[in-house]
């Protein structure tokens, strides 16, 4: 099954986003087989703001120990996750 998944920062946290980008990134690495793709939502001014992942995961515990262990997560980022069910078409 895929899943959209999309996080919205805590108010006011470029500066702990841009802290943890690298290991999150390092984290998004290891599971390469299952990303059809993820990157930063942007604002008008060009600044992330969250992020948008679209991921394959067999079975729903599996994508919620991989979002619990993001550290984007582990450090407290995200004000708002929500996921749904997704169908890649093309």
């Amino acid at each position: 099954m895929s899943y959209l998944i999309t996080c919205i920062d805590k108010p006011n946290s470029l500066e702990k986003r841009l802290s943890i980008r690298e290991r999150h990134i390092d984290y998004l690495t290891r599971f390469r087989s299952k990303l059809v793709t993820a990157g930063p939502l942007i604002c008008k001014d060009g600044k992330p703001y969250g992020s948008l992942l679209i991921l394959d995961f067999k079975i729903r515990s599996e994508l919620d120990d991989f979002l619990k262990n993001d550290p984007y997560s582990l450090e407290g980022l995200f004000e708002e996750v929500i996921i749904k069910e997704f169908k890649k078409v093309f």
